[in-house]
């Protein structure tokens, strides 16, 4: 039941952020669906990883791959999709206790969230990267091979 309500929150969540970013009608919904996925992964992976950032690291490679066909397919920038996709996975609660501990002058504490939190925003800028290399590469590869006419 527990993971059931985070990934409605997920849904819930992004659809709320993609009505703050203006996105209409069926392309709402797949934005919502988006970070309903991202979390869904997410949760998925402690199956199989027991590393937070690995299991962010997959799952952004996961969204952003969602993204980028959706984008294509409802001929939108991809943006659109991956920043409410990535909503449900923002590191917020580590980035709170980090501060947290800063203000309560706990070194120790803040060294090790915040280690934990930047690990965090590096696997999924990484599996963003990843996932935006792969398709640039092959859209360039695509262009080479079948030139258009003219």
């Amino acid at each position: 039941m527990n993971y059931a309500l985070q990934i409605i929150t997920a849904f819930l969540g992004s659809l709320g952020f993609s009505v703050l970013f203006n996105i209409r009608r069926t392309k709402l919904l797949i934005a919502g669906l988006g970070g309903m996925l991202s979390w869904s992964v997410y949760l998925l992976l402690g199956l199989v990883f027991d590393s937070d950032p690995i299991r962010y690291f997959f799952a952004a490679i996961f969204v952003t791959v969602y993204a980028e066909i959706f984008a294509r397919i409802k001929k939108t920038p991809t943006t659109s999709y991956l920043v409410p996709a990535f909503i449900p996975l923002i590191p917020g609660g580590a980035l709170y206790n980090t501060m947290k501990f800063a203000l309560h002058n706990d070194w120790q504490s803040f060294g090790d969230t915040a280690v934990y939190t930047i690990q965090l925003a590096l696997a999924l800028s990484a599996g963003i990267i990843v996932v935006s290399s792969v398709m640039r590469m092959a859209h360039a590869l695509y262009r080479f091979l079948f030139p258009k006419k003219q």
